[in-house]
């Protein structure tokens, strides 16, 4: 099968905010794909979809199918512009279609969707202006997030927030800086979940990942921010997270987290694979935080692949399994 492989490549900018890239993938992991294509006797052309020269290369040349791992370039719908493109020119990819993957990239309609669907996900509030009043019904502690950005983009520590002044500082700060509105939602005491989806035939729920949080005191980072992420495993600044998979979990609550991260999966109309982030609070009730449609595929670090390799399954064969589950959506 001939695959373009469609990317952002990371980058560094004194001129942008650290976390400004943090989304795109690195040069080893975008090898690591094309590596794993070839293994499976695939040819590999690889995009980078910052380059100017994207549309002419599929005017130019016909391929069998787009690997699709591009976060695109700008804006809320910016995971759907590659999709888009590949759509308007007939062009099968992987992944899912451009409607989940602007959705999803919106926290609150994503919430509202779970909301609609009985599926558990925090009590939150969007602020579009920051002067709104505070919804009554809100409990502190809060976290404050930017509503359309992934990969833990401005969050840090000081994102938890257990008072009024603090939560309103940190609003105009969100609004301000990332230039859109601020989702504030209950902070869920518990533990980190993360659970992947992976359809090959039939759709599989992956080993559930806990991530403990314990031995980051330090850091004073006990959840997923974005300095966590990108820093994970320096022990220097207390980063330094341990992973369970299989998560500590009885078989009835592995049951529940697994049930709810497939509704999840199915609510937002996912494709080939997602990874949804849950919070199991002290009476393990799984609360979804919000749910990736495309997920990191770093072999080393990223947590979709650490689930695939609990499952028994090889880099290769998780990125094979990906591009033949597209390729069967497109025979059908």
């Amino acid at each position: 099968m001939r695959v373009a492989l469609t990317y952002n490549l990371k980058k560094k900018d004194p001129l942008k905010p650290a976390d400004y890239f943090s989304e795109c993938d690195s040069q080893e992991t975008i090898n690591s794909v094309i590596s794993a294509l070839k293994t499976k006797g695939h040819s590999v052309d690889a995009i980078d979809v910052e380059y100017p020269a994207l549309f002419s290369y599929f005017r130019k040349n016909r391929v069998d199918m787009v690997f699709n791992i591009a976060e695109g370039k700008h804006g809320r719908f910016r995971e759907s512009e590659v999709p888009a493109v590949l759509d308007y020119l007939n062009i099968p990819y992987t992944g899912s279609d451009t409607f989940s993957l602007a959705l999803a990239l919106n926290k609150a309609l994503t919430k509202k969707i779970l909301k609609a669907e009985n599926i558990p996900t925090p009590a939150f509030q969007l602020f579009v202006k920051g002067d709104e009043p505070l919804a009554a019904g809100l409990k502190f502690p809060l976290i404050v997030k930017p509503n359309c950005e992934g990969s833990a983009k401005g969050i840090n520590k000081t994102n938890v927030v257990d008072n009024e002044d603090d939560l309103f500082k940190k609003v105009r700060e969100c609004i301000n800086v990332y230039h859109q509105e601020a989702l504030v939602e209950e902070f869920i005491e518990g533990k980190e979940l993360t659970v992947g989806i992976l359809e090959n035939g039939k759709t599989r729920v992956l080993p559930i990942l806990e991530i403990d949080f314990s031995n980051c005191e330090k850091s004073g980072e006990y959840f997923y921010s974005w300095k966590m992420k990108e820093f994970q495993g320096n022990r220097e600044l207390g980063l330094v997270p341990e992973f369970y998979c299989p998560a500590r979990l009885d078989k009835e609550i592995e049951a529940k987290v697994k049930d709810v991260a497939l509704r999840t999966h199915r609510a937002m109309g996912c494709l080939d694979i997602s990874r949804t982030d849950i919070r199991l609070d002290k009476f393990n009730v799984p609360y979804v935080l919000e749910i990736n449609p495309l997920p990191g595929l770093d072999p080393k670090e990223s947590n979709f692949p650490i689930m695939a390799y609990a499952a028994g399954m090889k880099y290769e064969d998780l990125i094979e399994a990906i591009l033949m589950s597209a390729s069967e959506r497109k025979k059908a």
